[in-house]
C-alpha cells in the first residue's frame, strides 16, 4: 500500500501520474488534511474537478473508494445503517433469535458511512460525500458526529467508532450555503476553474489526438467563454468533451460554423447558447486566434 505523499509537490507528482493535473492550492490543503487527518471540504462550480480529486486520491494511495452521493431527502437509513425488519421478523417467527437479540451486526445493513468507519484490508478507505449541497440542512447536523470524532451512535447498538479514520472528501458546487457547524469541522478549498496553462495541460493528456493548436483554440476559447455573463460556464469535463467531439469530426482548427454547430456540447442552456452563436461566437474566434498569432510570434 502506497505510502501518503509527504509535501504538496509529492501529491502533485503522485496525482499527475495518475492523470489528474492538480495545481498548488488544492494540493496543499489536500497534503494538510491528510496530514493532520481532517476531513477535506472542497467548493466550487461543477465541473471543476472536485470529485475526481477524490477519485484519483484512492487511486494513488490503492485506499478504497466509498462514495456517498447526496441527494434530497437523503436521510441517516440510506446513508449509514438500517435495520434488515424482513430478515428479523422472519427470524422471530421461526424462533431462531430472542427479542434481545434482534439488532446485532447479523441484522445491520450497512451504507457508505458506517462502511467507512469499519477495518479496510487495504487501510482506512476514502470517503467522499459528493455534493452535500443537494441534501437537506438536516443531514449536515447527523455528519457533524462522524467528522468530529470518527463515530456514529445506533441507539439500539451502541456506538460504532472508526479504529482509524477514514480519509474524508466532502464536496459542493454551492447551490446553497453549508452549516458553519460542518465546515468548522474541515479544512476548506475553494477549487477554481484551471488557469489557461493548467487546462491545457489536462487536454495534452486526455485528448492528446486533438493536436497542440486545435487544444490551444479550445483551451483559449472556452477560458473567454468563461468571462461572460452566462447562467452556468463550462467546465473541464466539458473541455474535453468538446475537443474530442471536435476530433470525431475531423477538425484540426476552430471555424464560426463549427463552433456553432457544437456549442451544446459546451453549453447545457438554451439562452446562453442562444447569446453566444453567431456573432458573438465569431467575436470570440476572432480574439482567440490573434491571441495564438501574438504568442506565436513573440515565441520565434
Amino acid at each position: 500500500m502506497p505510502d501518503i505523499p509527504r509535501s504538496p509537490q509529492d501529491l502533485i507528482t503522485s496525482l499527475e501520474k495518475a492523470g489528474y493535473i492538480l495545481s498548488e492550492g488544492p494540493a496543499v490543503a489536500l497534503f494538510l488534511a491528510l496530514a493532520r487527518s481532517r476531513p477535506l471540504f472542497l467548493e466550487g462550480e461543477a465541473g471543476v474537478g472536485k470529485t475526481e480529486i477524490a477519485k484519483t486520491l484512492a487511486t494513488v494511495l490503492g485506499r478504497d473508494l466509498i462514495r456517498l452521493q447526496c441527494y434530497e431527502g437523503l436521510d441517516i437509513h440510506q446513508a449509514a445503517y438500517e435495520w434488515n425488519y424482513g430478515r428479523q421478523l422472519i427470524s422471530i417467527q421461526r424462533g431462531d433469535t430472542a427479542e434481545a437479540d434482534l439488532f446485532t451486526d447479523e441484522f445491520l445493513i450497512e451504507r457508505p458511512l458506517l462502511r467507512a468507519l469499519r477495518q479496510h484490508d487495504r487501510g482506512a478507505p476514502v470517503l467522499l460525500i459528493d455534493e452535500i449541497d443537494r441534501a437537506d440542512e438536516a443531514f449536515e447536523a447527523f455528519l457533524l458526529e462522524l467528522l468530529s470524532d470518527w463515530q456514529i451512535t445506533i441507539p439500539e447498538r451502541g456506538t460504532i467508532r472508526a479504529a482509524t479514520p477514514p480519509i474524508v472528501i466532502i464536496t459542493s458546487n454551492r447551490t446553497r450555503e453549508i452549516h458553519d457547524a460542518l465546515k468548522r469541522r474541515c479544512f476548506y478549498h475553494w477549487v477554481d476553474y484551471p488557469s489557461l496553462e493548467t487546462e491545457a495541460a489536462i487536454l495534452a493528456r486526455h485528448a492528446p489526438e486533438a493536436g497542440e493548436n486545435l487544444r490551444q483554440q479550445v483551451v483559449r476559447f472556452v477560458q473567454a467563454l468563461r468571462e461572460e455573463n452566462l447562467f452556468k460556464s463550462p467546465g473541464v469535463a466539458e473541455s474535453l468533451d468538446w475537443a474530442q467531439a471536435l476530433v470525431e469530426l475531423n477538425c484540426v482548427a476552430l471555424d464560426p460554423q463549427t463552433i456553432d454547430s457544437t456549442m451544446g456540447v459546451l453549453l447545457k442552456y438554451q439562452d446562453d447558447i442562444s447569446r453566444i452563436q453567431g456573432s458573438e461566437a465569431a467575436r470570440i474566434l476572432s480574439e482567440v486566434q490573434s491571441q495564438l498569432l501574438a504568442t506565436n510570434m513573440q515565441a520565434r
